[in-house]
């Protein structure tokens, strides 16, 4: 119990620290870096409006939480998932989790964009040079998770980020931190989890593509090739706190209904809601909405999310096949595929 409260108290005096950080993260709206982080995946948390901090586990916390991993529900598992996002963009991304009896769970991931061809201009040429190239956006992450007790559970995940846009390109190290209370005061399904993501050095553009042919006009020598030193950004870091509530119905019915509120550094705070209806453990359906009622914006371009998924067990194998609908303004709407097993 000491070392329960022990917890609290770091978790509560890192909660402060970071509201008072980025009290002010909507006045610097699209001015941070790798907001490829910022991009969901996970088709069921999507699909409960992206409001499942405290209610996702097994492999499926990868994104939400890592703290959720360690409670993987097999030895080992394995999810994939394609999402077609905004301005015709593919998100590919894969995982897998391992668990390792009285360590932890152990989990790998990997998040593509498929941004496709983009034509080359330049000054002299703002119609085309012919000539394409193809941005890579590459996240790369190894997270580890372990129960403390049974009602508590700790993750963290270390993610490497790499984009690559034409010659020039540009890596850094983003970290998630988590945490998982369940039953919380002793209240059975009561659910409490909070996370820190995406908080890590700097990055900056570097390559052959920021240098450039310069005269000297007061200098009697030919054209020289001179290095732009390129702006370092930060990463969109934000802190998540979110609760969840699963009553007891019955044995063939279950009902999950959770919420959260987001702050992040550069943008406006988000508050989520979502709900699952399962039946019998095998069918679901699941509803949400993502808000951002002082967004800086315009109009916040997210909102209704829905979705549904089917469990099955096949010899001895776990497969769970989910799909997430998520309504953009001004896009087309996001469309999730996803398929795990557990083994």
């Amino acid at each position: 119990m000491k070392n329960i409260k022990k917890i609290f108290i770091i978790v509560f005096t890192l909660l402060l620290s970071v509201i008072n950080i980025y009290a002010g993260g909507g006045t610097r709206t699209g001015t941070g870096g790798a907001a490829e982080l910022l991009i969901p995946v996970g088709a069921r948390g999507i699909s409960m409006g992206l409001s499942n901090v405290s209610s996702s586990s097994g492999l499926e916390a990868l994104y939400w939480n890592p703290a959720g991993i360690a409670k993987l529900g097999n030895s080992a598992s394995a999810t994939f998932s394609h999402m077609n996002y905004i301005a015709d963009i593919g998100v590919e991304y894969g995982a897998v989790a391992a668990n390792f009896q009285n360590f932890g769970v152990l989990a790998l991931s990997l998040k593509s964009l498929s941004i496709g061809d983009i034509p080359v201009t330049t000054t002299t040429d703002p119609d085309g040079t012919g000539k394409t190239f193809s941005p890579q956006m590459l996240t790369a992450g190894i997270s580890f998770s372990r129960q403390l007790t049974d009602q508590v559970a700790i993750g963290l995940t270390t993610n490497f980020v790499t984009e690559t846009l034409g010659d020039v390109s540009a890596t850094s190290v983003a970290f998630n931190v988590g945490l998982v209370y369940d039953n919380l005061a002793a209240v059975k399904g009561l659910s409490f989890g909070i996370v820190l993501n995406n908080f890590g050095p700097k990055m900056s553009y570097d390559g052959s593509g920021l240098y450039q042919l310069a005269d000297a006009s007061n200098l009697q020598r030919s054209p020289q090739y001179y290095k732009i030193t390129s702006a370092a950004f930060e990463l969109p870091t934000n802190f998540e706190l979110g609760f969840s509530y699963k009553p007891i119905v019955n044995e063939m019915n279950s009902l999950l209904v959770s919420g959260l509120f987001q702050n992040n550094n550069f943008s406006g705070d988000e508050y989520k809601i979502g709900a699952e209806y399962g039946y019998n453990n095998t069918f679901f359906i699941r509803a949400g909405y993502d808000m951002s009622p002082k967004s800086q914006t315009d109009e916040y371009i997210y909102g209704l999310t829905a979705g549904a998924g089917i469990n099955y067990d096949f010899e001895g194998i776990g497969v769970k096949i989910d799909y997430a609908f998520r309504d953009v303004k001004y896009f087309q709407a996001n469309h999730v595929f996803q398929i795990s097993l557990g083994f």
